[in-house]
């Protein structure tokens, strides 16, 4: 009982007065405690208005899936990184018209493009914590299994609550199962491409550049929200009107300077900064380098496919600047962990925390033995991680995931609601037939073919213990031989119709059993494979109910430590709003000091003529006559990108930088390199987040790309 009330004690004050640097991936209803050290760093807004998520500030943060954006005009017009809307972007591309290459502007409502099925733009309107609904019941005896069951019940019953037409519930896990919040969104279903700059802009620098400082990337690009008439959520229609949102963020288009104060709200997505010393080893030692490995061999597959033909290059383009960044990403992560000997690091300080928890009270030492059975629990995960692995892979191919995604709701629409599988109930089945929709613009058949060839080559060569039996029945003979498993696959996508749209969209509206009497072959394999898939299932969620009910117990000792050492507790990020703070500032390394902003001189002096480094001609020219205009900062330069102490992550994509008073001044969309195993363990000294200058995005909006009707409805048209 001590523990408990101790642990609900310092995440409710946010341990205010341990605070002592910009660490830190805060919630919203946190912000109050900690206002000392905000207003300290320069916040001029009262820190209680952030806690309103509704209000003047927050009311304008979104999210759009995956990464953050804001609301900047009264019209529904959202700004976010150019990469984040990388998928609108590709998905109204051919390659006849390739506005990844060429960029894109409506210059009126009416020119404006639909995203693709799945856009998204989610309104946080409500945030609650709802712990005793969902684990204050439970009985301490149930084993993984019935504990994960029962979680997933009432997690299903709260979101079932929750939801109406245009709202959207999750409920959200923190702490590793400690605390459990559910959050309520406005959810908009038509969102439309409105302006984005050519590639050689939005990507300058490209994959060379990603991760580095100094940066010149102008990583914007603008979506618009839709509704009906009567202001409902509606999907995609022509008579749809532009969202009108409570709020939106005004534009400081003076930008800032270095040492002033900066803050970024967003949807981080994940960090690990209270996993066990193993878990850090296991993704230095295994997890990164496979995903490398894999991911190297797919982008030879694909970019060599796309060499060939151009519509598969633009097919397949969003997917491969998402492997490239995420492949940068890991060897990052590697390098950075290497240098900070980040398992030795964890594995001291779970030793210091061993020896607390021993000098404390009986009930709190305990925790002790939870933490050594956590332990166990990992154990049995890494003991089927490659073929866990490869299913994920498997899933990246078109057909084999239309079939899963069109079998799998077919059995789940024969259940009860609350009984079926989470991702596969009738609030998932707009999302799900979106997927298979959009297969038609992302997936080029034959390389899909190429694909799902590489990853059963993998699969052949797990150990037997890992091996599916369904999975070797349907091989047969070809398990053992490189030609006849090319022919068994040629074989099954030459009798499947899963690779026309139609076809995917009338087997998604099948019975159960209409499906399992289909002669197609895909539609077969999938039948066969589903029995030994459930089971697999199963197994994965003992494990998981396993630790739902360890990981809690280790994360009540680790905070209740942190505290007793004066330092900083915040969740790890899990895709739920959150705010960073800062000071515009840079780093040394190496006997090397950066600076903290970048100007469009470097991008001159960068330039080649050759991808990634093409500046568009025009925009050389200006940048050669230092043509500026009014967007120059006070040493006549224009700034480009640049720097702060931020802690973000991947999902912060897109968030609005917002200056001391809460106006825009720029987006975050990377960080340096030393910033890359900051998901793991944060360096106050290194760690730096990178943040396109307003400045920036306004001179190209007016002075390159002529966007003036947006630079209008902004507010900012000079």
């Amino acid at each position: 009982m001590y523990m408990q009330r101790l642990l609900v004690t310092a995440l409710a004050a946010g341990f205010a007065a341990a605070v002592q640097a910009d660490e830190g991936m805060w919630q919203p209803a946190q912000l109050p405690s900690i206002a000392a050290q905000l207003t300290a760093r320069g916040l001029q807004l009262d820190p209680a208005q952030l806690t309103d998520l509704t209000g003047p500030t927050m009311g304008a943060v979104v999210s759009i899936g995956g990464c953050t954006a804001s609301f900047v005009s009264p019209e529904g017009l959202v700004v976010t990184n150019h990469h984040c809307a990388y998928g609108a972007i590709q998905y109204n591309s051919t390659a006849d018209n390739n506005l990844i290459r060429n960029g894109f502007l409506a210059r009126s409502q009416a020119e404006e493009l639909p995203g693709d099925p799945n856009q998204r733009v989610y309104v946080t309107d409500e945030i609650r914590d709802i712990t005793r609904e969902i684990t204050g019941k439970l009985d301490p005896k149930l084993g993984g299994l019935e504990r994960y069951q029962a979680i997933d019940k009432a997690q299903k019953q709260a979101v079932a609550k929750c939801e109406k037409p245009g709202v959207k519930c999750e409920v959200y896990t923190f702490h590793g199962g400690y605390s459990f919040q559910l959050v309520r969104q406005r959810e908009i279903k038509d969102v439309r491409l409105v302006y984005a700059p050519p590639g050689a802009i939005g990507k300058f620098g490209g994959d060379v550049d990603n991760w580095m400082w100094p940066r010149h990337t102008g990583d914007f690009s603008f979506l618009r929200a839709y509704v009906g008439k009567d202001g409902s959520s509606k999907p995609y229609a022509k008579d749809n009107v532009p969202f009108k949102p409570r709020h939106f963020l005004p534009v400081n288009a003076e930008g800032l300077k270095a040492g002033d104060f900066v803050m970024v709200a967003g949807y981080p997505g994940r960090t690990n900064r209270y996993r066990l010393a193993e878990e850090v080893g296991d993704a230095i030692q295994w997890q990164y380098p496979t995903n490398i490995r894999w991911y190297t061999e797919i982008l030879e597959l694909i970019n060599a496919a796309g060499a060939k033909d151009p519509a598969v290059a633009v097919k397949y383009a969003s997917s491969v600047a998402s492997f490239n960044n995420y492949l940068k990403n890991f060897r990052g992560q590697l390098e950075g962990l290497a240098k900070a000997r980040a398992v030795s690091y964890k594995r001291g300080k779970e030793e210091a925390l061993l020896q607390w928890l021993g000098r404390q009270d009986a009930a709190t030492a305990a925790l002790a033995g939870d933490i050594a059975a956590l332990r166990g629990v990992l154990a049995q995960q890494r003991s089927v991680r490659e073929r866990d692995l490869l299913l994920t892979y498997f899933q990246r191919t078109g057909l084999f995931s239309a079939s899963y995604n069109i079998y799998r709701t077919a059995l789940e629409r024969g259940k009860p609601e609350l009984q079926r599988e989470a991702g596969f109930q009738t609030r998932d089945e707009a999302k799900l037939e979106g997927s298979l929709r959009q297969l038609e613009r992302r997936m080029d058949p034959a390389v899909d073919q190429r694909l799902l060839t590489h990853f059963l080559r993998g699969y052949v060569k797990l150990p037997a213990g890992q091996r599916i039996a369904a999975l070797d029945t349907w091989l047969g003979a070809a398990a053992d031989d490189d030609a006849a498993l090319q022919q068994k696959v040629a074989a099954l996508y030459a009798g499947t119709s899963l690779m026309d749209v139609q076809q995917r969209l009338k087997w998604f509206g099948a019975k159960q059993a209409e499906i399992e009497a289909a002669q197609d072959t895909g539609l077969k394999f999938m039948v066969a494979l589903m029995p030994d898939l459930l089971a697999i299932e199963k197994a994965r969620k003992q494990r998981t109910g396993d630790e739902l009910r360890l990981r809690p117990r280790y994360m009540q000792a680790m905070i209740a430590y942190n505290q007793s050492l004066n330092q900083p507790v915040y969740p790890d990020a899990n895709s739920s709003l959150r705010v960073t703070f800062g000071q515009v500032q840079g780093f040394r390394k190496d006997g090397v000091e950066f600076t903290p902003f970048t100007t469009g001189d470097g991008i001159v002096a960068k330039t080649t003529g050759e991808d990634p480094f093409d500046t568009p001609e025009k925009e050389y020219q200006a940048l050669v006559a230092r043509d500026y205009g009014s967007y120059a900062d006070a040493r006549g330069a224009l700034p480009v990108n640049f720097l702060a102490d931020l802690d973000i992550t991947g999902g912060n994509s897109g968030s609005p930088a917002l200056d001391a008073k809460g106006r825009l001044v720029g987006l975050a969309f990377d960080g340096n390199w030393d910033s890359v195993s900051a998901d793991w363990i944060f360096d106050t000294g290194l760690t730096r987040s990178i943040q396109v200058d307003v400045r920036y995005m306004l001179w190209i909006m007016d002075k390159i790309d002529g966007a003036q009707n947006l630079l209008k409805e902004m507010g900012v048209a000079r």
